[in-house]
């Protein structure tokens, strides 16, 4: 195990644990609540200040929030430490289902991956064909890419998409191929400090600040689809999950108004996810 993945598990056990904590001493306030495990991207866009407050005083549930990678959001809800997953790699959470930890999924919201680097880009992925094309380039050239690294969404993601090349990136990990086992915007940051290339959801690299000479390099192509999918906890596997303020917290999120306030939602006013619950 790197450095940076024991960094990595250091900072969620610590992060977990205070949320559990606040959590259990919150309860006893007696207020109806609803615990999601969530990947990072729609905490750190501000998607949920833009919902949460509706949906508290539409219907009196307090929403809390456990905001970590998809991988360790998984681990959160199948330890039965939240009543609803919502996350964005597909395969994942139907294994989660097929499992018996969540009811059902249903397809909540999308957005896409891009590929972010110095704006003098050069490795010239913005002349590439596809995906696989922009990261052979940046193998070939041998430039610097910054992995996330920590089994979360993207990662998954980013390692789906080197899978389209014939690059094997394990071979060169620690040389221009390094992984941070941080969050996107610990990663985008390093990425900023060094002008290396890397993969980020677009909610984020639109909500990044520290931009530099960070440039939106490529994007378009099909296989960076990010959809993003929303499950109930199975009470039959954790009897304490609170199905009943889950399932109405799905419903809402699923229904008309948080559809439109999914898609009201912009960063630097360009709309950062389109809502597509089937209705």
């Amino acid at each position: 195990m790197t450095s940076a993945h024991k960094f990595l598990r250091f900072q969620i056990a610590i992060t977990l644990s205070f949320c559990l904590l606040l959590f259990s001493l919150q309860a006893l306030s007696g207020t109806p609540f609803v615990v999601i495990a969530s990947t990072t991207s729609t905490e750190n866009s501000g998607l949920y200040d833009h919902l949460l407050p509706h949906f508290t005083e539409e219907t009196g549930i307090e929403v809390r929030v456990i905001a970590v990678g998809t991988g360790q959001a998984l681990r959160v809800a199948r330890n039965g430490d939240a009543d609803v997953l919502l996350v964005h790699h597909r395969p994942s959470e139907e294994q989660f289902v097929a499992d018996g930890f969540g009811i059902r999924r249903y397809d909540l919201m999308y957005n896409d991956y891009v590929v972010v680097g110095a704006g003098s880009d050069p490795a010239s992925t913005q002349t590439a064909t596809d995906v696989a094309d922009a990261l052979t380039r940046i193998a070939d050239h041998r430039s610097l890419f910054f992995s996330r690294g920590d089994d979360s969404g993207t990662h998954k993601k980013e390692l789906e998409l080197w899978a389209r090349t014939d690059i094997k990136v394990a071979d060169s990990n620690g040389e221009w191929y390094r992984e941070t086992g941080r969050g996107m915007g610990a990663t985008l940051n390093m990425a900023s400090s060094m002008d290396a290339y890397t993969l980020s959801d677009r909610s984020t690299w639109l909500s990044f600040g520290n931009k530099g000479n960070l440039a939106l390099l490529f994007q378009g192509d099909p296989p960076m689809f990010n959809q993003y999918g929303i499950i109930l906890v199975n009470p039959k596997k954790h009897p304490h999950a609170r199905a009943e303020e889950g399932q109405v917290f799905i419903d809402w999120m699923l229904g008309e108004v948080g559809q439109n306030l999914i898609n009201s939602f912009q960063i630097q006013g360009q709309q950062a996810f389109f809502a597509n619950a089937a209705r």
